[in-house]
């Protein structure tokens, strides 16, 4: 019997973008990808045979080897702090890199199961995390498939082996290689995620009003008040970093003068609180500038990442064009 498409669509939408995702590191390619995945699907509907797997099956299938082509010859995606050492505070932040450089954010109403199982929850929200995706762009494709349907999705071997068209063993031996690059990288397979991901409690959700209310304010010594002592600084696409409270402050106090009358509106990206940042445009309006997300850690906020393509991330998480 022939699969609705149409249902299929609205059922796994989310979970094969949540793949794709992982996959690529960028959520444009990843909403890409799973496009391609349903039209290719449409196109060969008539050859879907059940007897050799589930329309679940048959769409990762589809929608693996769409991800394989398109990494071939691809650069890595990393984030700033996997690209070298922080940096000193001050005006020369460097030449900024290609967007193809960057693991880019990915809102999370476009990965994240609504309802459901919570522990369920807790797992998707820690393989989306920033640090966890950049960390599978340090795999081969394939081995990065292999690790995803395992220990992510946990498809059995035999069920990952007939979606690659290889061998139990060699997705064995090649499950464990990843598995032994991804702690490498700093991330355990089938651990992912330093600290788990959990809906924010109510002293983290006054800790983001405080944010909120420093930055609009653009009060720099409450701002620095808030950070963890080796809270982190970033700025894609330049490959700039800073690390701890004193260099952070520094930066700080130099963008006094362009961020001073921002407004913040709060939205969420890889299981993380995140902000769109408007700048005053001077007319007294605002405009999109960058996507802020944060990584709070012990009551504190230890990572501060603002994607400056502001105006290319806002409509993918629905912000709007003014606060």
């Amino acid at each position: 019997m022939r699969p609705d498409l149409t249902t299929l669509a609205e059922r796994h939408r989310g979970e094969l973008t949540g793949y794709c995702y992982r996959m690529l590191g960028s959520p444009f390619e990843a909403e890409d990808a799973v496009q391609e995945t349903f039209l290719r699907a449409w196109r060969v509907l008539d050859r879907y045979d059940e007897s050799r797997g589930s329309a679940r099956t048959w769409l990762y299938r589809i929608a693996t080897g769409i991800c394989l082509d398109m990494l071939k010859g691809a650069r890595r995606r990393a984030r700033a702090v996997d690209l070298g050492p922080a940096s000193a505070p001050g005006p020369d932040i460097g030449a900024p890199l290609p967007d193809g450089a960057w693991v880019l954010p990915v809102p999370d109403g476009r990965v994240l199961p609504e309802g459901g199982d919570p522990a369920e929850i807790a797992v998707t929200r820690e393989t989306v995390a920033l640090a966890f995706v950049a960390a599978l762009q340090h795999l081969p494709p394939r081995q990065r498939a292999v690790l995803i349907l395992r220990d992510v999705l946990c498809w059995r071997a035999a069920e990952v082996a007939g979606l690659l068209g290889a061998t139990v063993a060699s997705v064995n031996s090649g499950l464990q290689r990843a598995r032994a690059a991804m702690a490498a990288a700093g991330e355990p397979a089938g651990e992912p995620g330093a600290e788990p991901y959990r809906p924010l409690d109510e002293g983290q959700r006054r800790l983001l009003a405080r944010y909120v209310e420093a930055f609009e304010r653009y009060d720099v010594e409450a701002l620095v008040a808030l950070l963890h002592e080796d809270a982190t600084m970033s700025m894609p696409p330049f490959a700039w970093w800073l690390s701890g409270r004193a260099d952070i402050r520094a930066a700080l106090v130099h963008s006094a003068g362009p961020c001073a009358g921002s407004r913040l509106v709060p939205t969420a990206a890889n299981g993380m609180p995140a902000f769109g940042h408007y700048l005053p445009d001077g007319d007294g309006g605002h405009r999109p500038f960058a996507l802020v997300v944060l990584e709070v850690r012990e009551g504190r906020v230890a990572g501060l990442t603002s994607y400056l393509d502001g105006p290319r991330l806002f409509p993918l998480f629905g912000l709007p064009p003014s606060p």
